[in-house]
């Protein structure tokens, strides 16, 4: 048996390295980075108009103290941690009038549905939900509004706590670092909260909360982790590359941070469909030849992608695989690999 065998026949026996490698297959399966591609298309659209209708807000709401108002900005900035800093140098020169009130909310209105849109396409492919059970346009826009409004509501809360955590004091009490950890704890929290409903307002199919919470916890403390990398990377590499740079560095920054953030998003999905659905052990050459014996993994994950492009509710999607796989898998039932 060769290198390649061996090395197959052990990651099918080893969860540790058979569903990791489930899930780039999965990932490659499903075309991932073009869902997040698309996902941070639809976020580069809305981002700026987003920004517009927060410099109008606090315009408003916050006219007589400009000092709260610049530091509640830059505590929203902060969650961009690679480009904020720059935005916040650049953001004096929107000029907020009537006109640009309306471009954006109408801007951020179709980006911010885009997103929503796009969450909704990428969820459904990757949990396999076939074309006839998703949402009609208008049900599944009528979620991606409920969806925003959640996603509102966290990017609040999660500025208020970055506000209080960079803050040296509030309410006239010194903030130590046992709270700025607080701050933290409960930003991270709320970021998987966050992800966890995405996942089971988008989704259109029932998946149990226990079943997704450990993912999407996971995938809140990547994100912070990101962002705590951004800002220490801005802090030592990017000294003085705002008068380089310009606005070309802000625009590609931005597109390199939404699309991290839409890759933490996806493939957090594909670990829970993988997880919940039992697609691993998957075989090793699967992706790269025909020659190769199917594992009932790679079977249900070929199959479900086949039905997932069933149209109609009378139409029949079938996969059939003609090949000896010298397997028994009559009852249907996965490998059990071992927990090591």
């Amino acid at each position: 048996m060769g290198a390649v065998q061996r090395f197959d026949a052990y990651q099918q026996r080893h969860t540790w390295v058979g569903q990791p490698l489930a899930v780039a297959y999965k990932f490659f399966d499903d075309e991932g980075a073009y869902l997040a591609a698309l996902l941070t298309y639809y976020g580069f659209l809305s981002l700026f108009p987003l920004l517009l209708l927060l410099i109008t807000a606090l315009s408003a709401l916050l006219e007589n103290d400009p000092g709260l108002q610049e530091q509640v900005l830059h505590s929203a900035l902060r969650q961009f941690p690679v480009i904020g800093d720059q935005l916040q140098n650049n953001i004096h020169s929107f000029r907020v009038n009537g006109l640009a009130l309306a471009a954006g909310v109408v801007g951020s209105l179709y980006g911010s549905l885009g997103v929503a849109q796009a969450a909704q396409h990428a969820l459904n492919a990757i949990w396999a939900v076939p074309r006839h059970l998703r949402p009609n346009p208008i049900r599944s826009r009528m979620k991606g509004l409920v969806f925003l409004a959640m996603v509102a509501v966290g990017l609040g809360a999660a500025t208020g706590l970055s506000f209080m955590a960079s803050a040296t004091s509030a309410f006239g009490l010194n903030l130590g670092d046992e709270f700025r950890f607080l701050a933290t704890v409960l930003a991270i929290l709320l970021n998987a909260s966050l992800l966890l409903l995405t996942y089971r307002i988008l989704t259109h199919r029932e998946v149990e909360f226990r079943k997704l919470w450990a993912v999407a916890l996971g995938g809140a403390c990547v994100w912070q982790v990101l962002q705590w990398a951004g800002a220490y990377y801005v802090r030592h590499a990017l000294r003085g590359a705002s008068a380089t740079y310009g606005m070309f560095a802000i625009v590609l920054g931005l597109i390199a941070w939404l699309y991290l953030g839409a890759l933490i998003f996806v493939t957090a999905a594909e670990v829970s469909a993988v997880r919940v659905h039992r697609l691993w052990p998957r075989s090793l050459l699967t992706p790269f030849t025909d020659r190769v014996q199917l594992t009932p993994a790679d079977r249900r994950a070929y199959t479900s992608y086949a039905t997932t492009a069933t149209f109609k509710g009378f139409e029949e999607v079938r996969a059939d695989f003609h090949q000896e796989t010298g397997r028994a898998e009559d009852d249907g039932e996965p490998d059990t690999p071992e927990d090591d």
